[in-house]
């Protein structure tokens, strides 16, 4: 059986990681809902003073986007993707893995939840590569709070 995707769907995988790659943060913005949430371990070091992870609205999502690049401007990932990735018709998924054509990069998963062309949620785990990498900035923000 061959199954089509939805346009809209395969229009956020390849526009999500286009601009996330050219650092056009008002684009990524773009494609998310007004409402969206957003859901990453990098909100607790990008946000020491906050205890959680969430970051609600496209507004401050971008805010968010615009932040994690000051606070770390060299990039995290070389954003290699295999070109894989899994829709049912209202849940996004791919892998940006460890293992890379030139050496090894954050591995994190994908998760997004899409409704009317547009990014509702968006869950972001991170592989054990990313987390030791994440670990120290952490820490420092752990012993900052305290």
């Amino acid at each position: 059986m061959n199954q089509t995707i939805d346009p809209s769907i395969s229009h956020i995988y390849e526009a999500w990681h286009d601009t996330v790659r050219k650092k056009d943060l008002a684009g990524t913005a773009a494609l998310y809902a007004k409402d969206a949430l957003l859901e990453t371990p990098l909100a607790l070091v990008v946000y020491p003073e906050r205890q959680s992870g969430l970051i609600r609205g496209r507004i401050a999502i971008k805010t968010f986007f615009e932040d994690s690049l000051r606070k770390f401007p060299s990039d995290l990932a070389q954003w290699y993707r295999t070109g894989v990735f899994f829709a049912n018709g209202q849940q996004l998924t791919w892998e940006y893995p460890r293992q890379v054509p030139k050496g090894e990069q954050v591995d994190l998963m994908e998760m997004m939840e899409i409704g009317h062309g547009l990014i509702q949620c968006h869950r972001v785990y991170w592989g054990w590569y990313g987390v030791r990498l994440l670990t120290p900035a952490l820490a420092r923000s752990n012993a900052s709070a305290i």
